[in-house]
């Protein structure tokens, strides 16, 4: 079973009917982005350079890659020494992974067109045979790319996280026993997955706000504090942090 645009909504709908928090998900932060990626050897690529490090340097390093040889491509990647990949931010073990899986492609003992056609247990195994793709590759693969409706990575920290927030678990819940709560998403647990990786982006990017609020204060109470400080006001921090209203500013005044 996949899910696309077209039952993705409804899918997020039906699971929201069954588990209230991540209906509240939902009341929150809106619908999660149907985030995809197209099943090529370039995402690939892209997943291996994802693996255990922030998505922020991992596309860092994909778009270096990207203005350096033009089109990622098995062919292109193997015209490059290990000193060009290094350049462009390469590990030693990421070098090392990418070029076996360019050397799979290239001698086709790894075929991409036939792969997305097999079904998930063979697809597994297949992929699992390239030095450097483990489950949690392999997961989101099969989620992101081939689109498939029932993977929850255990191996995604992020996801772990957001589910032991959401679901009010203790911080030292194991891979265990968030697996046993997935077990209530069935056959849908890539749609949750979705939903909580959207939730801890928001709860993310509104940390990140809060953070840049306290530095705003922190600012506005140094200036008012020094002889030659610039007075900031109230509008000054609402326009810029929606998290500071301009009340608030009203008592340090």
């Amino acid at each position: 079973m996949t899910f696309n645009q077209d039952n993705f909504i409804s899918l997020c709908d039906h699971l929201a009917q069954h588990d209230p928090d991540l209906k509240q998900i939902i009341l929150d932060f809106g619908y999660p982005p149907m985030w995809y990626r197209k099943p090529s050897y370039e995402t690939l690529i892209h997943f291996i350079l994802e693996q255990q490090v922030s998505l922020a340097s991992a596309k860092a390093t994909l778009e270096k890659l990207r203005m350096l040889v033009g089109q990622i491509t098995p062919a292109n990647i193997l015209l490059l020494s290990d000193g060009q990949l290094r350049a462009c931010y390469f590990s030693r073990q990421k070098n090392s992974y990418a070029r076996s899986l360019t050397t799979a492609i290239t001698h086709q003992t790894l075929n991409l067109d036939e792969l997305v056609l097999m079904d998930e247990e063979t697809i597994r195994h297949e992929l699992k045979k390239v030095k450097g793709i483990g489950d949690w590759t392999v997961d989101v693969f099969l989620l992101i790319s081939l689109q498939h409706a029932d993977i929850f990575p255990l191996g995604d920290i992020a996801l772990l996280n957001s589910t032991r927030h959401v679901k009010k678990l203790d911080p030292a819940a194991g891979k265990p026993a968030i697996a046993v709560i997935a077990q209530h998403w069935k056959p849908y647990r890539s749609i949750a997955t979705y939903l909580l990786w959207h939730a801890y982006l928001k709860r993310k990017e509104k940390g990140k706000s809060k953070k840049k609020c306290l530095v705003l204060i922190v600012v506005y109470i140094l200036s008012r504090h020094s002889i030659s400080g610039f007075v900031y006001h109230g509008t000054f921090f609402s326009e810029h942090c929606y998290t500071c209203p301009a009340e608030l500013l009203g008592n340090l005044q």
